[in-house]
């Protein structure tokens, strides 16, 4: 269920890497228990709009608020301690590491993070390769690995960046599961996302992107009838 508490959100959020002027004024808000969604064509801004949030960008302005507290002048080791979990579209696992190594890794941004064995109920698949180099994992087990890395630090706000992105069927099933389970135990997440038949069910609330601004907000109860307008957003 979600919260009325706002857990995450940000106003006139303007972000730069060196020169260039990519994210023109971001305004979105996440409450405690939500799943939103940054849909989007490539170049919208959703990833710059996450790499925002942790404060890897060369320059923002404007405000983005977690829990509360201001963080847009903080260091990213900071905003991190606010409880942010961030799950990059490069995966970002160690390969010399085995599978449970790089799950011991993760310092802890809070408290009730999941346990080893909570982990592995979660993505039996991890728990048979737990000793499997980080480097032999198939690609949807690096994926499994680096969703389930963040759910150790005991994070109050997920941040997924394209989580299907050239998996098989059968491993973005698996990962909606997941995402539902995480769910169910109140957790927050923002999800950008390219596959929208993955996302529509599992969101709340989908924010859509363009030109580095959000476009158009729509509810879950909203899909249908604007359906016809997603459809011209995103080219699906």
């Amino acid at each position: 269920m979600s919260g009325s508490e706002v857990l995450l959100s940000a106003h006139g959020v303007h972000a730069w890497y060196g020169e260039s002027h990519i994210l023109h004024g971001v305004d979105f808000e996440v409450k405690t228990g939500e799943l939103v969604t940054l849909l989007g064509r490539n170049g919208a801004g959703r990833t710059t709009t996450l790499k925002s949030i942790l404060g890897l960008v060369g320059k923002r302005t404007g405000s983005i608020k977690i829990g509360g507290v201001e963080s847009i002048g903080l260091p990213t080791h900071r905003i991190a301690r606010l409880g942010l979990g961030y799950c990059p579209e490069e995966r970002g696992i160690f390969s010399s590491l085995s599978c449970e190594e790089n799950l011991l890794m993760p310092p802890a941004v809070g408290s009730g993070g999941l346990s080893l064995d909570e982990i592995y109920a979660m993505f039996p698949n991890l728990k048979e390769r737990r000793n499997s180099q980080g480097t032999r994992l198939s690609g949807g087990e690096q994926q499994m690995l680096a969703m389930a890395r963040i759910l150790r630090t005991g994070a109050k706000v997920l941040l997924l960046d394209e989580i299907t992105e050239g998996l098989a069927p059968v491993i973005v099933q698996t990962l909606g599961r997941v995402i539902r389970q995480l769910k169910e135990k109140g957790m927050t997440m923002v999800m950008v996302e390219q596959n929208f038949r993955f996302a529509a069910p599992l969101a709340d609330r989908h924010y859509v992107m363009e030109h580095g601004k959000i476009a158009a907000v729509v509810e879950k109860h909203e899909l249908k009838a604007k359906e016809g307008m997603l459809h011209e957003y995103l080219g699906v």
